[in-house]
């Protein structure tokens, strides 16, 4: 069963980090393009939330299975703590961000979509510190 879990929690782990580096990508892409375009192509192209709060859900419900032998150690470990707190802040964030489209599709898209890119950024660093972390916790 764990063997089951480890690899669904890679496809999350893929799912999740894929949505915000072709969120990075994209953006790129939109940054060359007239404003009304680029309105449109930004507010299509968060259908990949989708994908990366799928991932997050994975990567949750396999990871609390695959932490079943460290819960113990939790007080001791600072990286490990440091490590789930940080998932806690990327869920923070991506309920931040998800809230910011539902309002940049209701209007006002070009004021939300500012605020949504420096978060995206944020969620792409945590997600990373995240990674690097749990090398270091598992190695």
């Amino acid at each position: 069963m764990r063997d089951i879990m480890l690899i669904v929690h890679f496809i999350g782990l893929a799912m999740g980090l894929g949505t915000s580096f072709a969120h990075l990508f994209l953006g790129k892409a939109a940054a060359r393009m007239d404003a009304a375009d680029a309105r449109k192509f930004r507010l299509q192209s968060f259908a990949l939330n989708n994908m990366g709060h799928i991932g997050l859900a994975l990567l949750i419900i396999s990871g609390g299975y695959l932490m079943t032998p460290y819960w113990n150690m939790l007080p001791a470990s600072p990286m490990l703590i440091a490590k789930l707190s940080l998932v806690l802040v990327l869920g923070a964030l991506l309920g931040i961000i998800s809230a910011k489209v539902r309002k940049a599709r209701q209007g006002d898209a070009d004021t939300h979509l500012r605020k949504i890119a420096p978060l995206g950024r944020i969620a792409l660093v945590t997600t990373v510190v995240i990674i690097v972390l749990a090398v270091y916790v598992f190695h």
